[in-house]
């Protein structure tokens, strides 16, 4: 089912490793309508996009307190010890990611610091349809909250009857969010965007999404609006060498492919007989798999690259930038430092993706479709503004002031030279 490329030369890398193609020029005509319809009709728009996209009529918009506080009773005593446990760990690794404030005097008199500033307002846009990402909560609203963002909404896809999943609001309770509004798809983007009646307007927004989403994100972000990052389909590359597992194996790179048809799994393989049973296992596993048609879709996207040693496999895996990466080899920890290019890195045997997704403390908000080579995951710096600061005295302008006039002077600006020299005079 995945095809088989064997010992491939690097010329040929490019095309073996390309993701399936994303064409949105069909998609953008109606993505515009929709946002221009909720910029122009507000709440009416969000209305009328639920019923005809979710098949809900919606009364209130906004969820109520009622739904928020009975959310917990109708969840599993067992998933609520789960979410709260996954909080902690997200919480502890987000806390850890605060910079002590560093006062730098660059010459005599002359002291320059930075502090960090939570973003005022932030929209978190969380997945509902055939698996609501009630974990995408807690890796947005965890890092909101300790960044000190003031206004943080939560918008999310009702039910057909208007409900809203009772573990997306569970963990956003627990989070702190209040603010929680039943809008999804390219209608909930836009309303954060832009603003309703009942939905407030925000800054920026963070989470995952179809197509229709991520080209909504896209398009509001040219507007003046910013987003977490450019996000595609969910990929996840693994390397394996003799001391993989191929049970393991087979898991970790199903467990990308359940996501959805677009999603693009990777085996890259220095052994040939961890390829051969890697794939007779992930026939096993795929019966089982109550997504198996999704599975199955995704594996036609996905492929098992053989190379000579771990080395070319590194290599190739920082030319294709995973947005997860698991190494399944001999002395991982020491491969794991010649990664250049990942989202996020699970080092050995024992560290599935799933551990990421949901509760080991990383964020699994990550930069897919290659821009782990130039973006990072959300983090608590996602969430904050640097601002720099700086204070001078006397003696610091006396002693910065002849470096500051001449290249004032020589760049033609006088005004700034002259801002200098008024000082000086006094």
């Amino acid at each position: 089912m995945m095809k088989v490329y064997k010992y491939p030369d690097k010329g040929n890398w490019e095309e073996i490793m390309q993701r399936p193609a994303s064409d949105y020029s069909s998609l953008e005509k109606s993505v515009k309508k929709i946002l221009q319809k909720v910029k122009d009709k507000g709440d009416k728009a969000i209305r009328k996009f639920s019923k005809e996209f979710d098949g809900a009529s919606l009364k209130r918009i906004q969820v109520s307190e009622k739904e928020i506080n009975t959310a917990a009773s109708l969840l599993p005593e067992e998933l609520k010890q789960a979410i709260q446990q996954a909080k902690k760990n997200i919480e502890q690794f987000h806390q850890s990611q605060k910079e002590e404030v560093k006062k730098v005097e660059t010459m005599p008199g002359v002291l320059c610091w930075r502090e960090a500033v939570g973003i005022e307002k932030v929209g978190l846009y969380i997945p509902g349809g055939s698996a609501p990402l009630f974990s995408t909560v807690l890796m947005l609203a965890v890092p909101a909250q300790i960044a000190g963002c003031k206004e943080i909404i939560l918008s999310t896809p009702p039910a057909k009857d208007g409900s809203i999943n009772p573990a997306i609001l569970f963990a956003a309770q627990l989070c702190g969010i209040t603010k929680i509004f039943k809008a999804g798809g390219v209608q909930a983007i836009a309303a954060m965007a832009y603003g309703t009646e009942t939905i407030p307007k925000v800054f920026k927004i963070f989470g995952p999404g179809n197509q229709y989403v991520t080209l909504a994100k896209q398009i509001i972000q040219q507007q003046g609006v910013a987003i977490d990052m450019p996000a595609g389909p969910s990929e996840v590359l693994v390397i394996a060498d003799e001391t993989a597992v191929p049970e393991f194996v087979a898991a970790d790179l199903l467990s990308q492919a359940e996501h959805g048809p677009d999603s693009q799994v990777i085996l890259l393989t220095s052994s040939a007989g961890i390829a051969e049973n890697v794939a007779t296992a992930i026939n096993e596993q795929l019966k089982e798999l109550p997504r198996k048609s999704i599975a199955e879709k995704a594996l036609h996207n996905s492929k098992i690259v053989i190379v000579k040693n771990i080395a070319i496999a590194i290599e190739l895996s920082n030319c294709y930038a995973p947005e997860h990466l698991i190494l399944s080899c001999a002395d991982a920890e020491q491969v794991a430092q010649k990664v250049t290019t990942a989202g996020s890195v699970f080092i050995g045997n024992y560290s599935p993706e799933s551990a990421g997704d949901y509760a080991s403390g990383t964020n699994h908000t990550l930069p897919t479709n290659g821009y782990a080579a130039m973006y990072s995951g959300v983090s608590l710096d996602s969430f904050v503004k640097k601002i720099t600061y700086q204070k001078l005295t006397k003696e610091g302008l006396q002693n910065i002031a002849p470096a500051v006039m001449a290249m004032a002077g020589a760049e033609g600006l006088d005004a700034h030279k002259r801002a200098v020299v008024i000082r000086l005079k006094k």
